[in-house]
């Protein structure tokens, strides 16, 4: 699994196919940049993160964003990757006046994509919404969070949440359960991006949920399950002149331990040595990792995620490598 971010935000994930991505005058360092609008809250100091609470919105921060991964298998043997992202980013740090249902100073986007890795085919859809009049939002008790009919959601078995995603050339009904202890990352949840404070985000990971359900494409329905991650931050800045972006990758690996590794990019092509990650394990033991701990080769893409090479992290047995399912696809 991994995402990248490229220099246009509100096309982000549009990326997640084989065409390169559309430009935009609103770049990636425009909004997670320290320059934030006076009136945000910002992710300055550690702060106890308490659950179904955090799962819900914390629209005091100018973003934030939930974020699906999966792996998924059918009982004919084909093999999918899926992918589920609800972006939220505040206009301005209080909502514009009136009575009006439909004012809203927060913009929505939800982002799908899948991967049919046996036929190498993918596909991708994206959504977008102001958030008046409930065309979109985010709850935490119960936890729901929207756009228009895509939606994540708990529901009435305890510790399962439900993924309806009816996207453009496919569908997925998705039950979710965790099967991993919530990761902290950073320090107790504070991830620091810059050296400025308040240049960070709260960030919490839950690296590995059960996922059963079913998948529609081409007039055809199947069962399928497997394995998802799911990711979830919000801050208000992050990036400081000269950091240009993230590559993201995280590894699910067969003795129950998790990987999470970012690799912070400046301008210059070099990664910015704030870069980290973490190496969890069942019980949600969690080791940090700091830049050199984790090496991987550049993908073809340039994107410092994991290609045909060698790929290592600490305490890995033997050195070794990590392939991708696909050569060709990211998102971003």
């Amino acid at each position: 699994m991994s995402r990248r971010w490229l220099p246009a935000w509100l096309l982000l994930l549009a990326a997640c196919q084989q065409p390169a991505p559309p430009t935009a005058d609103l770049s990636v360092s425009d909004l997670l940049s320290g320059e934030s609008e006076p009136g945000f809250a910002r992710a300055t100091q550690v702060r106890p993160l308490s659950f179904p609470r955090d799962h819900g919105a914390h629209p005091a921060f100018r973003n934030e964003w939930w974020y699906l991964t999966g792996n998924l298998s059918a009982a004919d043997g084909h093999r999918y990757g899926f992918q589920a992202t609800f972006f939220r980013i505040a206009l301005s740090p209080r909502p514009p006046p009136g009575a009006s249902t439909w004012r809203s100073n927060q913009l929505w986007m939800a982002h799908a994509a899948l991967s049919d890795l046996s036929r190498g085919a993918h596909l991708a859809d994206q959504r977008f919404a102001r958030q008046g009049n409930r065309l979109a939002g985010a709850a935490a008790e119960p936890f729901e969070v929207w756009l228009e009919d895509w939606r994540l959601a708990a529901t009435d078995r305890e510790g399962v949440w439900h993924l309806q995603l009816p996207a453009r050339g496919f569908s997925l009904e998705l039950d979710l359960q965790a099967a991993s202890p919530v990761v902290l990352q950073g320090d107790r949840g504070l991830s620091r991006k810059g050296r400025q404070a308040g240049n960070a985000s709260y960030y919490y990971s839950i690296p590995r949920l059960r996922v059963t359900g079913r998948l529609a494409r081409g007039g055809q329905e199947q069962a399928v399950r497997g394995l998802a991650w799911f990711d979830r931050e919000w801050g208000s800045s992050a990036l400081e002149p000269g950091q240009t972006g993230w590559d993201w990758f995280s590894l699910q690996l067969d003795d129950g331990r998790n990987l999470m590794y970012y690799r912070l990019r400046r301008d210059t092509g070099e990664p910015d040595p704030l870069s980290a990650g973490s190496l969890s394990d069942a019980s949600g033991l969690r080791r940090r990792l700091a830049p050199g701990q984790v090496s991987s080769p550049p993908s073809p893409t340039g994107a410092a995620i994991p290609s045909n090479g060698a790929c290592n992290w600490p305490a890995r047995p033997t050195p070794g490598g990590c392939e991708p399912c696909s050569r060709t696809r990211r998102c971003a």
